[in-house]
């Protein structure tokens, strides 16, 4: 029987103030790593955000500890190249990882970090979440569909985030939620609750840290 992949919905008071303090608490850049052999050590529960260029990862992640520029923000696909580290508390590991699809950058670039990429979802003992966000005026595309499949692979669980809902109309996220469900029916390693959010209007923000906070 095919998973329905429900709207996550509003925490309960309780949720949502265990996730407002781990969101309020001390937040820092540790590291961008290039290497596999640079990585941090795993001795930290670790979530971390996937998606297309251009998808409002580093949007999403600056409205989520309500840092405006934790992380850098750009119109410019492609131009994080590195897994970028950062202490959230002093148990969690928050983990901006490279945008994949198109790039603005030779393609030897793209092809190494695209290895880099692969190997982190396969081999970080300690990672317990990916969130893979999607943005909400286009669905999930091909290039997608690949990195959902590499999580499947590698067991490791995946949470769909819609970004930019601000930016579709409600009949229009509604076909494109659809769509969504539809493509996700077809991965074992994804969790069953889409969050749909707004990193400009603040929507599901609340919602995405009391998930994370609830992470064990």
């Amino acid at each position: 029987m095919d998973v329905p992949f429900t709207l996550a919905q509003d925490p309960d008071e309780p949720a949502k103030e265990k996730g407002r303090l781990l969101f309020a608490g001390p937040i820092d850049f540790l590291k961008g790593v290039v290497a596999m052999d640079g990585l941090p050590a795993d001795d930290r529960l670790e979530v971390c955000f996937a998606g297309r260029s251009n998808v409002g990862k580093s949007s999403l992640i600056n409205a989520l500890t309500g840092r405006k520029a934790l992380a850098r923000a750009s119109n410019t696909p492609g131009r994080t190249q590195e897994i970028n580290f950062f202490t959230l508390g002093d148990q969690h590991y928050l983990v901006d990882l490279p945008g994949y699809g198109f790039a603005n950058a030779p393609l030897p670039v793209v092809e190494k970090w695209q290895r880099l990429l692969k190997a982190y979802l396969a081999g970080r003992a300690s990672l317990r979440r990916v969130f893979v966000l999607i943005d909400a005026r286009h669905g999930i595309k091909k290039v997608d569909q690949d990195i959902l499949s590499l999580l499947d692979r590698s067991a490791v669980t995946f949470q769909c985030v819609l970004t930019k809902a601000d930016k579709v109309k409600a009949k229009d996220l509604e076909k494109v939620l659809d769509q969504v469900r539809s493509a996700l029916a077809k991965h074992p390693a994804a969790y069953p609750e889409i969050v749909v959010t707004s990193s400009e209007k603040g929507e599901g923000i609340a919602t995405l840290r009391s998930i994370i906070a609830a992470i064990e």
